[in-house]
């Protein structure tokens, strides 16, 4: 495949445009490490929210997409959207929470959460940990994507297409810092979107696919279009829908979809003027993330079952692709081939600017880990501002280095996924009861999170034979019984800890009353942040999944289901006042 001259000036204009912006913030975010890795605390909810939207979207995002839609149907998508519990759980429970805490990082939590020595190895330990290994992980599940990308729609070996990508990303987040990061990623998004909805039009009215009424009528789809799976079939709802909706969101630890909040949400919430902005910034993502984005990925998946049946279809058509590569999650970028000239630059500008704010994103994120809770708080706890921003930057560079060389050995984004979800599964818990339970300890951390490292690798690497579900299951099940055990049978946190951090958070609830006297009479808000969250899912899910009826030609079942999403956004926002 050969971009057109036209083609080429709208990815370079966006090249140029992204550094640009660095260039521009990159005075401002040399000044401290709250300006490098916070953006200065001081940015409205709609942008951090659309960054938050950005970074969840990345070129690695419409291929998992199209996997799932071509192996297990449209329902298949349980998998993620499952992930819609507990960011409404983050909205309405936990972002002002994050947000009253003040730290720089959610890492530096564990010290203000936990006490002694155990709380600082934490810190110390859970630094290298996601700012390396797990950081490193998604950035080569994102480079993997890319990778393919590249070979099938620019025609560029992985080495060129990580080598260009990496530089422009490195360049404006070692500049600009996460104000930059955020600025280009609301510029991303907005191309991202224009992208996909305009391509997925012009597929549809492809010779090939012959319009919307005859996608859906098409034998090759006509099986995949379930938006839940068939309940007659446990093989077939309970690694789909079950699994997912009763243990994967609050069990696994997943980027983008912490239990508790966490990770880059995190960063986004503790970046928000106040704690209204963080609140409102979670909300905006959760419903532009799970209702607005879907379907433009879904139909073009679809109609890639027409063109590309099989495997071996796309290999016929692809052969300088390596067998490596060679998946079901590269039909999406086969199908981008089909655009016109203009549209395929615009395209290929989206799905580079996704995977660069994604990128981006987890660069600064893991830095920052790396210099505040590291560097700063074990190495060079004197250390000047200006060097630990220097210091951010040099980490930036090692991170980028190792993620894309990552990706460069991966073979698929479902193969990323599947491992993602093993390595948290089971401790995701622990990050919802800190916040209201005394008990939980610096031990009950570090043992879920080894426990959960030793049980993935036996799955992955050792000898089983189990379905990739069932692993996370036992996993879970596992991992969780370990470090309710080690919580009582290791020492609590010291109870000045524990009662400065009631004042300074509030968590509120039962499971603070012995610290919590004379320091606040107000409603434990947890009851109506549950209440809030139910209606949130419903709303939701019921604009997701009617707008599915309604693209499938349902229109009753499909107004009735978007009819329960506009009665719930109703009485959320009556709730929630």
């Amino acid at each position: 495949m050969t971009l057109s001259t036209l083609d080429w000036t709208i990815v370079g204009a966006y090249f140029a445009l992204s550094l640009l912006i660095g260039l521009w913030v990159s005075r401002q975010a040399g000044q401290d490490t709250k300006s490098f890795f916070l953006a200065g605390r001081n940015m409205p909810w709609w942008l951090l929210g659309v960054s938050m939207v950005a970074t969840t979207f990345s070129t690695d995002t419409p291929n998992l997409v199209t996997d799932l839609v071509r192996q297990n149907g449209v329902s298949g998508n349980w998998g993620w959207w499952a992930f819609l519990l507990t960011g409404m759980l983050t909205v309405f429970v936990y972002a002002n929470l994050w947000r009253r805490s003040e730290v720089l990082t959610d890492i530096e939590f564990y010290e203000l959460r936990y006490s002694g020595s155990a709380a600082a190895f934490l810190r110390g330990f859970r630094a290298l940990y996601l700012g390396l290994i797990f950081n490193v992980l998604v950035m080569g599940a994102v480079s993997l994507a890319a990778i393919k990308f590249g070979e099938i729609v620019l025609g560029w070996p992985g080495w060129l297409t990580m080598s260009i990508a990496c530089s422009i990303t490195l360049a404006y987040s070692a500049l600009g810092g996460l104000k930059a990061v955020i600025i280009t990623d609301f510029i991303q998004f907005s191309l991202a979107m224009i992208g996909s909805i305009w391509g997925m039009f012009y597929i549809l009215g492809l010779p090939e696919i012959g319009g919307l009424s005859n996608l859906i009528s098409h034998a090759n789809v006509s099986d995949k279009l379930a938006l839940i799976p068939d309940m007659s079939d446990p093989n077939a709802w309970v690694p789909v829908l079950l699994v997912p909706l009763a243990v994967q969101w609050w069990a696994s630890y997943y980027p983008g979809a912490e239990p508790g909040g966490g990770g880059y949400i995190a960063q986004r919430m503790f970046s928000a003027k106040d704690e209204k902005n963080a609140v409102g910034a979670t909300f905006l993502f959760n419903v532009a993330h799970y209702a607005l984005r879907p379907w433009p990925w879904i139909l073009i998946a679809l109609a890639s079952l027409i063109v590309f049946p099989e495997l071996s279809d796309i290999q016929k058509a692809f052969p300088n692709l390596p067998a490596d590569k060679l998946g079901h999650d590269v039909a999406y970028p086969a199908m981008l081939t089909l655009l016109p000239p203009g549209l395929l630059g615009l395209v290929a500008a989206s799905l580079i600017a996704a995977f660069m704010s994604t990128m981006s994103t987890q660069l600064n994120l893991g830095a920052s880990y790396l210099v505040n809770d590291f560097y700063h708080r074990f190495i060079k706890p004197d250390a000047s501002e200006s060097h630990l921003v220097n210091v951010g930057r040099l980490f930036t560079i090692l991170s980028i280095i190792m993620g894309a060389g990552l990706g460069l050995m991966l073979t698929s984004a479902g193969q990323a996924f599947t491992l993602l979800l093993m390595i948290g599964a089971g401790t995701g818990l622990i990050y919802i009861l800190r916040w209201f339970w005394w008990r939980i300890n610096a031990y009950t951390e570090i043992v879920a999170m080894i426990s959960s490292i030793i049980i993935a690798g036996y799955f992955n690497f050792g000898d089983s034979s189990l379905e990739g579900w069932q692993k996370i299951v036992i996993s879970a099940i596992l991992t969780t019984i370990v470090w309710i055990i080690a919580t009582y049978f290791t020492p609590p946190d010291d109870d000045e800890t524990l009662q400065n951090f009631v004042k300074k958070v509030n968590p509120g609830g039962p499971g603070w009353s012995r610290y919590s006297s004379g320091i606040s009479h107000k409603p434990w808000p947890v009851p109506k942040g549950i209440l809030l969250m139910v209606l949130g899912c419903t709303a939701v899910y019921g604009f997701l999944l009617g707008v599915g009826q309604l693209i499938y030609g349902e229109t009753g079942s499909g107004l009735l289901i978007v009819g329960l999403g506009v009665f719930a956004s109703i009485g959320l926002f009556k709730v929630w006042k």
